[in-house]
């Protein structure tokens, strides 16, 4: 018997998150393993009168694709690709892994290089989102590599998934909204905010947010979600941060980062595992060592770390910056090939002051 959980999940998906509407486009990207909620995600898309188009990736080729792609490869891009960011309406990508480390022994070169190439098709997917001209949403199926990245057995890492994204309530949309409702009041409180300070053990920074727009990131993007965040004003960022969490990308695991900033870059990086991949990252683009976003997790339904960023930055009570490119609805103008979540926990001894008022202390909001 399926589990009636897959489909909550997918009426969440279509009906919630991209609110889909008769005559869309809508392109559903699924990892094989993923297949189980594809299938229902497309039979929801029609319901609600969109047109469906599945692509279905999985790490094998992709591994095949860097070890194997020359030059010209590596930097053309798929007429297909560019259509697709142009023209679709509504995005659904659910990641359901064989392997999460199937990219770990790849030449980082070559994945900076296909990144760089593919920049005007991520850019263009950006633009179009923050011009409220297309919708894209992004979940994992819960799948056997997923689960044991995460330390769980599949069962208990279904329970975790379900229970994050509010599949398994009987009214999952009204959860996510009174969610929104939440976060709302915090981001109503920012408006107009300029400076913010972050401290604790792990962390001494100043940033500006003059100008700037927080998001209230209530699942419509990412299911599950949790978040408020915003793109800080490009060379103010100073000071230092040591995070918490290993930071997974590309297949590797980078362990023991620490970035210190001066007036916006990153001018000294170290860490304790990969650190050379830390640093081609980096150098990626003049982009790439500046802060496109920071954000403040918000969702208490999740307090272990699993390897997965989607969950991971979305730990009730952490802070979390991104190096790279900004989502331009904050008001970020930093363009990078890059976009690299780093998690900093900010449950213990730990304060954030916006404009002189404390706005965050040990995990948890101050504000009335």
């Amino acid at each position: 018997m399926s589990d009636p959980r897959i489909d909550g999940l997918a009426r969440l998906l279509v009906n919630y998150c991209v609110a889909t509407r008769p005559g869309d486009w809508v392109l559903i990207r699924g990892d094989l393993a993923a297949q189980p909620l594809v299938a229902r995600v497309y039979a929801h898309v029609l319901a609600a009168g969109g047109q469906p188009t599945v692509l279905y990736h999985d790490e094998q080729t992709e591994e095949v694709f860097y070890r194997n792609a020359d030059a010209a490869q590596l930097t053309w891009r798929s007429p297909v690709e560019e259509l697709l960011a142009e023209r679709v309406d509504a995005r659904i990508v659910i990641r359901a892994p064989g392997n999460t480390r199937a990219l770990t022994g790849v030449n980082p070169d070559a994945q900076r290089t296909h990144q760089l190439a593919q920049k005007p098709i991520t850019d263009r997917y950006r633009q179009r989102a923050a011009a409220g001209a297309h919708r894209w949403t992004l979940t994992n199926f819960p799948c056997p590599a997923l689960a044991q990245d995460a330390d769980m057995s599949l069962t208990e890492f279904e329970d975790f998934v379900y229970a994050a994204t509010f599949a398994d309530q009987h009214d999952p949309v009204a959860a996510w909204q009174a969610v929104h409702a939440r976060q709302q009041r915090l981001v109503d409180w920012l408006v107009g905010k300029s400076e913010v300070v972050v401290r604790g053990p792990h962390v001494d920074l100043r940033l500006s947010i003059a100008g700037r727009t927080f998001i209230n990131s209530d699942g419509k993007r990412n299911m599950p979600s949790g978040e408020i965040f915003t793109g800080p004003v490009e060379d103010s960022v100073e000071g230092w941060v040591r995070f918490t969490y290993p930071a997974i990308r590309g297949g590797r695991e980078v362990e023991g980062v620490e970035l210190t900033f001066a007036q916006g870059q990153v001018v000294k990086a170290q860490a304790s595992k990969n650190a050379a991949y830390l640093l081609s990252q980096l150098d990626s683009d003049a982009g790439a060592r500046r802060l496109g976003e920071f954000a403040i997790g918000t969702n208490y339904q999740i307090q272990r770390f699993t390897k997965n960023i989607l969950y991971d930055e979305k730990i009730g009570g952490t802070m979390h910056v991104a190096l790279g490119a900004g989502y331009p609805e904050t008001g970020s103008r930093n363009e990078s090939s890059i976009h690299w979540d780093f998690i900093c926990d900010m449950r213990t001894d730990s304060e954030i002051w916006v404009d002189g008022e404390l706005f965050f202390k040990d995990g948890q909001f101050t504000i009335d």
